[in-house]
């Protein structure tokens, strides 16, 4: 048999996987959707259980073979409940959908009918596209074409949720289900009042925590399950397992969830699962019971307190003023600059994080803010002592932005990018110059998953080189 090995077999492929490895372990990952899982989650990626098709569920499939497949669901359906303290007989879990949007829309599509009303939080104000998000020109998620959607949002002057508001609307619009949780919220939410005013309306409250999940589950934050009916979670932000969904829901029979929601995700919307990552999902579910995991995750906070404090310091305003998670809203718009050309700075230097809407904006492509989190690098070994110098190096980035802007003549981004590739030779060195102590300060640490250390990377970057000839 030929070699099945990847540099032999597709030699392009491999240099891309190398670059990829590259980029993550010289730069510093600050999106707060993203982690480094383990390598043990990385095997059962990697794994036979991709080959095999399953659709259906334990003990019901429609295809054979699945005897071994049905003892990995099985496991980590049992995790997923060990993992968040939940009762077998109050709740249930389903570990099919591919990812959180999906996982999203299943519960809709299980539990409402079409051009039923939900309400969720607008995504200016940090909620999430499956949340029912449009404009004034088109109907952006697919939730918002399906099912009538009206937002609830922050106080203009605090940035937290005005609850008050949020219950006069709910009140008249009478939604089927009320969407807590969001992608670019860095407060606790009050799960009592909202289930306060969920009961008020007769209507269905939902929780989706796909960013805390790791967060809930380590008893760092707050529990959306002691007020939720359905909580649903992406599983590779903060727990930081494979890309993939989960969907928690009430096991009581007078609700009738679990065949509903069982049947959204298979066979309405979905096909055979994706065994190799439900295996994946239950391998860090294992870890993520483990006092190393706790510690990780208060870490991720204590990471993402110090960096905002450090932004403060810098004289940069934050929306809420500060975060009581893994994830920091800064809005810029006070300096003149927007996200999007931060974020094109922050790229050319080796940092990577992403223009986020603040309250207020008009524009999701050229926002006034961006958004950080410390979730990966908190993977990698980071502490309070380091995110401050991520805060200064954030600043410099900043600096280098609003001096780029000055020699644009006009505000478009396209301009600015113009600018960025091509900048003048002082900015250049600035960019060189930061791009270098970005990379010094990346490998001095480890990243989960990845042969490269401080040690070899040298011989593993002539390596890199060599494979572009």
């Amino acid at each position: 048999m030929q070699s099945q090995d990847l540099k032999v077999v597709d030699p392009e492929m491999y240099r891309l996987i190398e670059e990829e490895k590259h980029r993550q372990f010289s730069g510093l990952e600050l999106i707060a959707s993203e982690n480094f899982t383990s390598t043990s989650v990385m095997q059962c990626l990697g794994s036979v259980l991709t080959n095999k098709y399953s659709e259906g569920y334990p003990g019901k499939r429609y295809y054979g073979g699945n005897e071994v497949i049905d003892q990995v669901e099985r496991l980590c359906q049992s995790r997923a409940l060990t993992a968040y303290g939940l009762d077998s007989k109050e709740w249930g879990v389903n570990v099919q959908p591919y990812s959180g949007s999906p996982a999203n829309f299943a519960v809709y599509t299980a539990l409402i009918n079409p051009n039923d009303r939900i309400m969720g939080l607008d995504l200016p104000s940090g909620g999430h596209l499956t949340h029912g998000f449009y404009t004034p020109k088109r109907k952006v998620s697919a939730t918002s074409i399906y099912f009538q959607s009206f937002p609830y949002q922050v106080d203009s002057k605090t940035g937290l949720i005005d609850y008050d508001s949020l219950r006069r609307d709910a009140l008249v619009f009478c939604p089927k289900i009320i969407v807590c949780g969001g992608s670019a919220y860095p407060r606790e939410w009050n799960y009592a009042r909202l289930r306060e005013i969920a009961d008020e309306c007769k209507c269905l409250l939902m929780t989706d925590m796909a960013h805390i999940s790791g967060l809930v589950a380590a008893e760092v934050v707050d529990s959306p399950f002691v007020h939720s009916h359905i909580v649903t979670t992406t599983t590779h932000k903060s727990l930081r397992g494979p890309r993939a969904g989960m969907i928690f829901f009430r096991a009581e029979k007078e609700f009738g969830f679990r065949a509903k929601i069982n049947q959204a995700v298979f066979p309405s919307l979905q096909g055979g699962p994706h065994n190799n990552a439900i295996a994946g999902i239950a391998t860090q579910l294992k870890q993520v019971n483990t006092p190393e995991f706790k510690a990780y995750a208060a870490q991720v906070i204590a990471n993402a307190q110090s960096c905002a404090a450090a932004l403060v310091g810098h004289g940069y305003t934050l929306a809420t003023g500060g975060t009581d998670n893994h994830l920091i809203l800064w809005d810029l718009r006070p300096q003149g600059v927007s996200g999007a050309k931060v974020e094109t700075v922050c790229d050319q230097v080796g940092i990577t994080l992403n223009k986020n809407s603040i309250y207020g904006d008009r524009s999701a492509v050229s926002p006034g803010g961006v958004r950080v989190g410390s979730p990966a690098l908190t993977s990698r070994g980071f502490k309070e002592a380091d995110f401050k110098e991520v805060a200064n190096l954030l600043h410099r980035a900043v600096c280098i932005t609003a001096a780029i802007a000055a020699e644009c003549e006009n505000k478009k981004l396209s301009t600015f990018k113009k600018m960025v590739a091509s900048p003048s030779e002082a900015i250049a060195a600035d960019i060189l110059a930061l791009r270098a102590e970005v990379e010094t300060l990346a490998i001095g640490f480890f990243m989960p998953g990845s042969d490269l250390t401080s040690e070899n990377y040298a011989s593993r970057k002539q390596t890199l080189a060599q494979l572009h000839q």
